[in-house]
């Protein structure tokens, strides 16, 4: 075994792109938004075993931020994968490690992953992450006889403007801009959007007949009218909203964090809210 850590370079996408499509089926137009959005090969780490490519993850600006404005640089970690063939070898858990310590000499203090499933929350719980975000989620049915909220469609720097504006005071990850970037292809790609709605906004992607909001920032009373003026505007048979938890709400467990750096003062107490995913 002749194990390589080392950032992408432009010649590994051929291999990148095969690897992302074995792992998780994506088709080509989603995997272009990834490469459009994030053009820096470093955005992509890899480990090489066997003289290719084995594993691979990508990362994204993401600082977390308090609940009096104070920041941790952070990088979210998105797309672990490793070749079905090469499974069992611990090749996840050895990129992972050594992602954490690449980013910290970049200034990096912590790293944040949102895992699908209850089995990939307890992989990176093995990995040094734990539990930090959670949020609000379930199935609704738009009422669309309401008089709709406005809404309009936002790029990516607007949205991002626009959120930290209502998560202002509350301890969360902020987006980057390639991440918000990317948000915005991919949404879009699948006939959605990032909208600013009533006097809050939206991050709505598609997946078959189902809506997936993948956050809903507005106050309580306005979110039957936004949800009526999305469907409005997008067609689906089903829709799934995510919100931040309310205050005493213990909501879902959403997204892990794995510090890099001794905690400060600024770092969040308790749980913190993530909204933003690529899932």
């Amino acid at each position: 075994m002749n194990v390589i850590l080392r950032p992408a370079t432009v010649g590994d996408r051929p291999r990148l792109r095969a690897l992302w499509k074995l792992a998780f089926g994506d088709g080509d137009d989603y995997i272009d938004c990834f490469f459009a959005a994030c053009p820096d090969p470093e955005r992509v780490l890899v480990l090489e075993d066997g003289g290719g490519v084995q594993a691979m993850t990508a990362w994204f600006d993401m600082p977390l931020v308090s609940t009096n404005g104070g920041q941790w640089p952070g990088a979210y970690l998105y797309a672990v994968a490793t070749h079905p063939d090469c499974r069992g070898r611990g090749y996840a858990g050895n990129l992972l490690a050594w992602a954490g310590e690449w980013l910290r000499a970049k200034g990096f203090a912590c790293l944040t992953t949102v895992p699908a499933s209850d089995s990939l929350h307890r992989f990176f719980a093995a990995n040094g992450f734990e539990e930090q975000f959670a949020l609000t989620e379930g199935e609704v049915v738009p009422d669309i006889a309401l008089c709709p909220a406005p809404i309009r469609a936002v790029e990516g720097a607007e949205y991002g403007q626009l959120r930290e504006k209502l998560l202002s005071g509350t301890a969360h990850a902020a987006c980057g801009p390639e991440g918000l970037a990317y948000q915005q292809a991919v949404c879009r790609l699948s006939g959605g959007g990032l909208f600013a709605a009533g006097t809050g906004c939206a991050c709505v992607e598609r997946a078959g007949d189902r809506a997936v909001v993948k956050e809903l920032l507005a106050p309580a009373e306005e979110h039957a009218a936004i949800l009526a003026a999305l469907a409005k505007a997008i067609p689906a048979n089903r829709w799934l909203v995510r919100t931040p938890c309310q205050s005493g709400q213990e909501g879902t467990p959403f997204a892990m964090v794995r510090r890099l750096a001794k905690r400060p003062d600024q770092w969040p107490h308790g749980p913190a809210y993530f909204g933003l995913a690529f899932d």
